[in-house]
């Protein structure tokens, strides 16, 4: 062999001994989220008095014992909320289908409870899936906790008279021990919640 190939053989054959290392080093590594927001420690939520969407007394231990995810909109929404809680119930679906053990519970609280009535909100999560949860009551209440969840939401006067709510779109991950524990920023996408929710549980 010519010296000026076997350079060129020595050469090609370090680039893809380089290559095949660099992929196996990236094979090794965790995986990490695509579109959530992981919190490692966790944050506790604070004390509320809410209802349920069958009208009974909650209270922060409503979050506890399973995995949520948490949404806060309103039943009059237009278009953000019922697309965000069918993203979430294909989500589930797919996860379901996957073999995820434990699923997480898909839960609405309400900034609008001056409309949203408990059984409205039962007829309303219901289409969306079996298991879910709708949460209403005062508004001073709910105000608890959107404050301590960094959530905004604000009542927007319409000119026929009628109102909407602004409000924040993020999907808050609750844990079992009831804690704060990832949020899903927009856009929301079924892949991402079907990639990045195993990881979130797996890990705590």
């Amino acid at each position: 062999m010519k010296p000026r190939n076997f350079i060129v053989a020595f050469l090609l054959g370090a680039a893809i001994a380089a290559g095949l290392t660099l992929a196996l080093r990236m094979g090794d590594r965790p995986a990490v989220p695509v579109r959530a927001t992981i919190l490692p420690a966790g944050n506790t939520l604070p004390d509320f008095a809410l209802l349920d969407h069958d009208g009974m007394v909650i209270d922060r231990t409503v979050f506890e014992r399973q995995w949520d995810l948490v949404f806060f909109g309103f039943t009059h929404c237009p278009d953000i909320c019922p697309a965000t809680l069918q993203i979430l119930a294909q989500a589930r679906q797919q996860l379901a289908e996957n073999g995820q053990q434990p699923m997480p519970r898909i839960v609405l609280v309400s900034v609008d409870p001056e409309r949203d009535t408990p059984e409205i909100m039962r007829q309303y999560v219901s289409a969306f899936g079996d298991d879910n949860l709708g949460i209403t009551g005062d508004l001073a209440e709910i105000s608890k906790l959107t404050d301590a969840l960094g959530i905004f939401f604000a009542k927007a006067p319409a000119d026929d008279g009628n109102y909407s709510v602004d409000h924040s779109t993020v999907v808050l991950v609750i844990n079992p021990q009831g804690r704060f524990q990832a949020l899903f920023s927009t856009p929301h996408r079924v892949a991402d919640f079907v990639h990045d929710l195993p990881m979130i549980m797996t890990a705590q």
